[in-house]
C-alpha cells in the first residue's frame, strides 16, 4: 500500500506531540512493509533544515519540507474578524504547498492520503482532482474544544470575545470538515465518539504508539521524589496550565515540603518563566534527551486545563514507569484507573493532596509507576495500532470499490 502523508508540520526530529504521533504512525507503516511518502510544512515556529534530517529516514519517507510563514499578521487577524472564515486554517493555505502536492498526485498513485491535523484540509479538494485515493483525516484533537476552552479560562473580556469569535469559526469548519473526507482516525475513543455523533463518514480511535523502551536501571523512587514537566511550552494549553500551577500551587507545595524540587524542561520557555521565580523551582529549558530526562525524574505534573486530544508526554512517562499527576482533561484519551495508574487532580487542593501521598506513602509512586508501564504494553503497543490503520484503510477501499 501507498499512503502520502500530509503533514502540518515536519514528523521528524519527533520533538513534540504532532510530530511524535505522525512518527510513530510513519514509521510503523514502513516496517510493516509499505510505502510512505511526506509531505509536511515548515515554519519558524517548527523550523527544519532538510540536511539535518538523517539520509536514511530520508530516503524511506521521501521528506519534502515546503516553507510556510505562519506569523500571526495583526492586519490579516483584524480583517478576519468580518469573515466568517477560520483564521487558523487560512494561515495554513499556500499556492507553494498546492502545487507541490499537485505534481506529486500526478507523478505518483497514491491509495491513501493521510491528513496529519485538521489544518491539511484545504488541500481535500486538490487530492480529490488528481487522485483516486481514500482520504483519511488523523484528527489529533478536537481542534475547536481547545479554543473553547481556553476562552474560557480567559477573563480578559475583549481577549475571551476575540478567542470565542476564533473558536466559533474554527468549529463551523472543523464540523464541515468531517464530511469531506473518506474516514477519521481520532486519536482518542472520546474524540472518535464526538465525531461519530456528527457524521456519517466512517470513524476509528487510533492512538498514540509507542515502541515501549527498556526502564531504566534506576527507576525506583527517591524518598524525596523528584518531580517534573516536560512539554513544548509554544502549546498555549502547556503555559496556561504551568503558570497556574508555579503561581497557585507549588507555593503551598513548597511550604510543606520545602525539601521537593519541581522540574521543567521543554522547547520555548517563556520570559516569565525562570529559575529562581518560585522556590525549588528549577527549569532546565530544552534537554538534549527527553527520555534521559524523564527516568532522571520521579513524578510528573501535567497540569492542563484545556486542550484536547492525548497527551503523548503523559504516555511517555507513563512507559517509563512514572507515576503522573494529572487532570482529567490531561488523561482524556487514555484508558486509566485514577488511584491505579495515574494519579487525577483538577483543583489547587487535589494537586495538593496527590503529592502529600506521594511523599507520604513509602512504595505508592513506585506502585503507580509499575502499573502504567503495565497499561501502556497493554494497549499502546505501536505495531497493534498499525495494524488496526491498515484495517481501517482496507475496509475504506472495500467500501470505495462497492460504492463505484
Amino acid at each position: 500500500m501507498k499512503v502520502l502523508f500530509l503533514c502540518n508540520k515536519s514528523p521528524f526530529p519527533a520533538r513534540e506531540g504532532g510530530p511524535m504521533a505522525m512518527n510513530s504512525l510513519i514509521e510503523g507503516l514502513i516496517q510493516a512493509g509499505h510505502q510512505v511518502k511526506v509531505l509536511a510544512v515548515n515554519s519558524a515556529k517548527y523550523n527544519v533544515k532538510t540536511e539535518d534530517i538523517p539520509d536514511s529516514y530520508r530516503r524511506i519517507t521521501g521528506i519534502e519540507l515546503v516553507d510556510l510563514d505562519l506569523s500571526i499578521k495583526p492586519f490579516d487577524a483584524f480583517l478576519n474578524l468580518f469573515t466568517s472564515q477560520s483564521y487558523h486554517i487560512e494561515r495554513f493555505i499556500s499556492n507553494q504547498f498546492s502545487k507541490r502536492l499537485e505534481d506529486l498526485l500526478r507523478r505518483t498513485h497514491f491509495d491513501v492520503v493521510q491528513l496529519e491535523t485538521l489544518f491539511m484540509v484545504p488541500y481535500v479538494d486538490l487530492v480529490r482532482k488528481h487522485s483516486k485515493a481514500r482520504i483519511v483525516l488523523r484528527a489529533h484533537n478536537i481542534e475547536h474544544l481547545i479554543w473553547k476552552r481556553l476562552s474560557q479560562q480567559t477573563a480578559n473580556p475583549l481577549k475571551k470575545w476575540y478567542l470565542g469569535h476564533l473558536t466559533s469559526t474554527l468549529k463551523r469548519y472543523e464540523l464541515a470538515a468531517l464530511g469531506k473526507v473518506d474516514g477519521i482516525a481520532a486519536i482518542t475513543r472520546k474524540d472518535a465518539a464526538f465525531f461519530r455523533g456528527l457524521t456519517s463518514t466512517p470513524v476509528v480511535d487510533i492512538p498514540f504508539g509507542i515502541e515501549l523502551p527498556p526502564l531504566s536501571a534506576s527507576s525506583g523512587v527517591k524518598r524525596f521524589p523528584a518531580f517534573f514537566h516536560i512539554g513544548a511550552m509554544n502549546w498555549m494549553p502547556n503555559e496556561e496550565g504551568i503558570k497556574w500551577f508555579v503561581q497557585e500551587v507549588w507555593p503551598e507545595i513548597n511550604k510543606k515540603h520545602p525539601e521537593l524540587v519541581f522540574n521543567l524542561a521543554g522547547r520555548y520557555m517563556p520570559s516569565w518563566l525562570k529559575t529562581g521565580l518560585k522556590p525549588q523551582l528549577v527549569v532546565w529549558g530544552e534537554v538534549d534527551n527527553a527520555a534521559s530526562f524523564v527516568n532522571a525524574h520521579d513524578v510528573a505534573i501535567v497540569p492542563l486545563l484545556s486542550g484536547s486530544g492525548i497527551r503523548i508526554k503523559i504516555i511517555e512517562a507513563m512507559a517509563a514507569g512514572k507515576t503522573v499527576i494529572t487532570t482529567e482533561i490531561g488523561a482524556e484519551g487514555i484508558l486509566y484507573q485514577n488511584g491505579l495508574n495515574i494519579m487525577i487532580a483538577n483543583s489547587k487542593h487535589d494537586f495538593i493532596n496527590a503529592v502529600e501521598k506521594i511523599v507520604s506513602t513509602p512504595g505508592l509512586a513506585a506502585g503507580i509507576g509499575a502499573n502504567a508501564r503495565r497499561l501502556i504494553e497493554e494497549v499502546y503497543d505501536n505495531k497493534q495500532i498499525v495494524k488496526r490503520l491498515l484495517l481501517f484503510y482496507e475496509n475504506l477501499q472495500r467500501q470505495s470499490s462497492i460504492r463505484y
